[in-house]
């Protein structure tokens, strides 16, 4: 008799135990999450280091500006890879987001030397996080040499840094 009028539902220790083990799992899958979203920044970031390296090649050997006029041509800003001749009418070296500067949680930054007859065309590119420690923890550097570079330590990266692997 006693079971015909017990009221049905959760007892507030058994509400408890399960709002602990939500907790619980929230706790470990939220830094988890987070590392892996930063590791897929990082990664996109790197790709986009090599995209630059390779659209500087090309636009280099396309020649399209040529300050000295000695015939070997000069090095791009991000706008000029992603549009080379300035109207449009060539094929882009690189897609017009990251031509804009940020791309995957990065901002990039190109710095372009002509070339003179005292010196040769040089130029480097910076990706740093939009967010430090959300967006990524490394900084990314690369310069003529193609060779890509980084810091995990929040200096600004440089042809001194270690390569990454």
């Amino acid at each position: 008799m006693n079971q015909l009028f017990r009221r049905g539902g959760f007892t507030l220790v058994e509400l408890m135990i399960v709002v602990a083990i939500i907790a619980i799992i929230a706790a470990i899958a939220i830094p988890n999450f987070i590392r892996t979203r930063m590791t897929a920044g990082e990664t996109q970031a790197l790709g986009s280091i090599h995209a630059i390296a390779n659209a500087e090649s090309q636009f280099q050997a396309a020649a399209f500006v040529d300050a000295d006029g000695d015939g070997h041509g000069d090095f791009g800003t991000l706008a000029q890879l992603a549009n080379p001749d300035g109207a449009g009418a060539t094929t882009p070296f690189l897609d017009s987001v990251l031509g804009a500067g940020t791309k995957g949680g990065y901002n990039f930054v190109i710095t372009v030397t002509m070339g003179s007859a005292a010196a040769a065309p040089a130029y480097t590119c910076v990706a740093t996080p939009v967010s430090p420690g959300q967006s990524g923890y490394r900084r990314f550097f690369v310069d003529e040499s193609g060779v890509a570079r980084f810091t995990n330590d929040g200096t600004a990266p440089t042809a001194a840094s270690p390569p990454v692997g």
